[in-house]
């Protein structure tokens, strides 16, 4: 994009990792990003000292410099924050959003105009790099706007590209997905100690066996049944763990809390966005 210039509507864990990604990746300098906080001062100038950017708290000066705005706020505060900003944004603003539970449709009735929106949700791994991210355009956006904002958001990690209606279940199975990983691994360290293993030891061993697995997966192209059969023998250690895991309805706990995670989302959105809500 001609003149671009990055304006975070705040400054959370999310928004840094994307400046930090991108300025990593060398798709922006820090000159041409802007990070706004209404609230905390103290933030926003331990984010200007690490990545050299421009901070304010002030929603005009972010828009009169920003062709791209990025709203990375709570959900409770988007309603809000875009009426703030109505009166500043145009059609030749980019509004990419990573808030959970708001529509396309949502901010672009808080707006008024015929500004384009691409909707996103990433993950917190894109503190490291390794964020899954899917996106869904908005009414207005254009192909090249929508291929901009892949090219964006894999500086933090992978994209997939959704219908939008996809977001909320996205929301309950990867944007919320590294927790349900780190409860599992919380678990696996509490059964390894219970029997005798130490905590770094099996921390350790626990590590290594998710990342293999997750390699596994990636590099062989094999179904997740496939290779959960393959290890799987018959009156063995793994069926035996396997059974006991089947038996305490292993796979109705993850859907449900998958399913409760993507019901939640949308509750966000409808809960918060009340501007010409039918």
């Amino acid at each position: 994009m001609n003149t671009l210039h990055v304006g975070f509507l705040g400054a959370g864990s999310m928004a840094e990792s994307m400046v930090e990604g991108m300025i990593a990746k060398s798709f922006v300098l820090p000159k041409q990003v802007t990070l706004l906080n209404r609230i905390n001062k103290e933030r926003l100038e331990d984010l200007q000292l690490k990545y050299n950017v421009e901070v304010t708290q002030d929603y005009e000066r972010v828009l009169t410099k920003a062709t791209v705005i990025i709203l990375a706020m709570k959900p409770k505060d988007v309603e809000k924050a875009l009426q703030s900003l109505a009166p500043y944004i145009t059609e030749k603003h980019l509004i990419l959003s990573v808030v959970a539970g708001i529509t396309t449709k949502d901010i672009e009735e808080c707006i008024d105009f015929e500004t384009p929106v691409i909707r996103a949700m990433p993950n917190t791994s894109a503190a490291i790099g390794h964020s899954a991210t899917a996106i869904s355009s908005g009414r207005y956006s254009r192909n090249d706007q929508l291929s901009f904002a892949v090219d964006l958001f894999e500086t933090i990690g992978t994209v997939v590209h959704v219908p939008e209606n996809q977001l909320d279940t996205v929301t309950g199975l990867s944007g919320s997905g590294p927790a349900y990983f780190y409860y599992m691994v919380e678990c696996m360290e509490r059964a390894a100690n219970l029997n005798g293993l130490d905590k770094e030891t099996a921390r350790n061993l626990i590590i290594q066996t998710m990342a293999g697995a997750a390699m596994m997966l990636s590099q062989t192209n094999h179904s997740p049944s496939f290779l959960r059969e393959k290890v799987t023998s018959p009156g063995g250690t793994t069926h035996t763990g396997i059974s006991i895991l089947q038996n305490y309805q292993f796979d109705e706990a993850v859907l449900q809390s998958i399913t409760g995670a993507r019901n939640r989302s949308a509750e966000l959105g409808h809960s918060h966005m009340k501007t010409k809500r039918i």
